[in-house]
């Protein structure tokens, strides 16, 4: 297993998700971090709804975690240069505002970070490696 998909492997069963990580491509384990990350914030935002703090705050902790220890620390800043440092500053932000709304208890700020997350999913998807090969 690579480098990568070593660390990759590992970020991800640090924020407490059991699949088939040690088979995964890196490509793959980041796509799981979407999944998760998506998953997370969906549960959240029920839980607000449901008037549920302790729920909400371990679902909008999972959520923050899978972006910052997961999907930011996975970011190469040498090989993917400006890329990576605009990827950095969204997920920063992401982080920030899943806080704010955990704090004031407003599905709004988790519903705008799924919604982003929902779209760099569906942009990571159409980059599958081999994806263009096949078609």
């Amino acid at each position: 297993m690579s480098g990568f998909a070593n660390f990759g492997a590992r970020a991800y069963a640090s924020v407490g998700v059991e699949t088939g990580v040690s088979v995964s491509t890196p490509h793959e384990l980041i796509l799981m971090l979407y999944d998760g990350a998506l998953e997370s914030l969906r549960l959240a935002i029920g839980c607000i709804t449901a008037n549920d703090p302790i729920g909400r705050a371990k679902a909008v902790s999972r959520a923050a975690r899978i972006i910052d220890e997961g999907l930011r620390a996975s970011l190469d800043h040498k090989s993917g240069g400006d890329l990576a440092l605009q990827l950095d500053r969204l997920y920063d932000y992401m982080c920030r505002r899943i806080l704010q709304g955990s704090t004031d208890n407003d599905a709004a700020p988790l519903e705008e970070i799924a919604d982003m997350i929902d779209g760099l999913r569906s942009s990571w998807v159409a980059i599958e490696p081999g994806a263009h090969a096949a078609a």
